[in-house]
């Protein structure tokens, strides 16, 4: 039987427009599924905690991880580096467990450059105004910070012809059930049922000797 491996996908958005709240949405619903704990240099912000949230490293720390090519891919966002390592990825996937990438799409880049098959999903606000209005909502940033956002959120969204879906995050329900009908339509193309299902598939193909 053929190894069964999981998929990878890539959901990348501009800040505020809900990527991280609908994978938690969509991880609650399935234990077969794991979002990819990335490092990075920022601080943590209330309520994160190490190695769940983030693995929160110094930069010194990070660039020598770089340097060793630990990571996967990698990237500066506002100041702060982020970056995916390598051998977890690759172990998680190898158990046949679905992993989520919540990266930008310098980040994504760096990945489909290197594994192919990886889907790629891009989150849109209905509108910049609620982009803007969630981003204040948060209470998370000052106002400067969330007018960095704002300032480069269309250049992000100029990317978005990059990925194979997008979905428009205006329902936050039914933006969760577009995700997870792209997720679960992933599981079902024919490689991945002929990894999974190959016993079944020989047995209902054998020929009987009656």
């Amino acid at each position: 039987m053929a190894e069964v491996t999981g998929n990878l996908f890539i959901v990348s958005a501009p800040s505020g427009a809900g990527k991280s709240s609908l994978i938690q949405a969509l991880l609650a619903q399935h234990a077969d599924m794991q979002v990819s704990v990335s490092h990075t240099t920022r601080a943590p912000r209330p309520g994160e905690q190490n190695g769940v949230h983030y693995h929160f490293v110094k930069v010194d720390d990070f660039k020598a991880r770089i340097a060793a090519g630990e990571f996967l891919e990698w990237a500066e966002v506002f100041g702060n580096y982020y970056g995916t390592s390598r051998t977890t990825l690759e172990h998680t996937l190898q158990q046949g467990i679905d992993v989520f990438l919540d990266i930008d799409w310098q980040g994504a880049r760096q990945i489909r450059q290197q594994l192919p098959d990886t889907i790629g999903i891009f989150i849109l606000p209905p509108s910049l105004s609620v982009l803007q209005q969630r981003l204040q909502s948060r209470g998370q940033d000052s106002a400067d910070i969330i007018a960095g956002r704002m300032s480069k959120a269309q250049d992000e969204m100029s990317h978005a012809d990059e990925y194979d879906y997008l979905i428009v995050n205006d329902d936050f329900q039914q933006a969760l059930l577009e995700l997870r009908s792209i997720v679960l339509c992933q599981r079902n193309r024919l490689i991945r049922q002929q990894q999974r299902q190959q016993d079944l598939l020989d047995q209902l193909l054998a020929k009987s000797t009656d």
